[in-house]
């Protein structure tokens, strides 16, 4: 479980993210959204401990992240914004070298390999350098290289950005099957279609706050409107947030 107290963010006179707060729990997905400039990326970035924030608190499974934020690490799977592969390695050897660093035995490593590997349905790239590698083939190998130590709680920024078709669909059975597992999932999309196909519940984000915290039934009741993107626009009050 992620749970995000009260956090705040300013660079120099802008305040990024201004008292955001919420939960994500086991078991179900959550989606986290917002328009471009909202304070979405640099919540995720307070959540997975690569930024600091100013005030306020983050707490997985329980675990300060500002107190032990080794231990967060360790029980955070996290797909960022940049996939950041080995371009050089295959990815075989990017998958090895994340559950090395990990300190996964053999006997674990290879196990949870291979279950990956079947789940992401990528055993015909494993052994091709990633460099030229397509972008539906960077985030499976980015996604299982995230989550090689089998942590319980998994943060994925835009996952299905740029994929095709047969890519996403592949990508959110395997989102569905972590949610099966009993995992807490928070994942980042501006496209509605795929949030209302997946969340159990939604936290929008506009001008650093938390505007709506719901699920996405709740969500459209809430504002009279039948289709969830209309709901969105109406709760960040613009309707810029189509182009987010």
């Amino acid at each position: 479980m992620i749970e995000v107290r009260n956090l705040h963010k300013a660079f120099g006179a802008v305040k990024a993210v201004d008292g955001v707060g919420f939960s994500a729990r086991d078991g179900e997905i959550t989606g986290l959204l917002g328009p471009n400039g909202a304070g979405k990326t640099t919540t995720l970035r307070m959540l997975y401990t690569l930024m600091k924030p100013d005030c306020g608190q983050v707490l997985v499974d329980g675990v300060d992240a500002a107190t032990d934020p080794l231990s967060v690490r360790r029980a955070l799977g996290v797909l960022p914004d940049a996939r950041g592969l080995y371009k050089r390695l295959t990815a075989r050897e990017n998958i090895e070298y994340f559950a090395r660093l990990h300190g996964l035995d053999e006997a674990m490593l290879w196990a949870r390999h291979d279950a990956l590997v079947d789940a992401l349905e990528m055993r015909d790239i494993l052994d091709r350098r990633t460099e030229g590698f397509s972008q539906g083939q960077r985030v499976k190998t980015a996604i299982a290289r995230a989550l090689i130590h089998d942590p319980r709680n998994v943060i994925l920024d835009e996952p299905t950005n740029g994929l095709d078709v047969m890519a996403t669909r592949g990508l959110r059975r395997f989102m569905q099957q972590l949610k099966a597992e009993g995992r807490c999932v928070l994942f980042s999309s501006h496209i509605m279609q795929e949030v209302a196909a997946l969340c159990d519940r939604i936290v929008v984000i506009a001008h650093g706050r938390v505007v709506a915290d719901a699920t996405p039934d709740a969500l459209r009741v809430q504002t009279g409107e039948a289709n969830l993107e209309e709901a969105f626009v109406k709760v960040i009050g613009t309707d810029e947030g189509l182009a987010a």
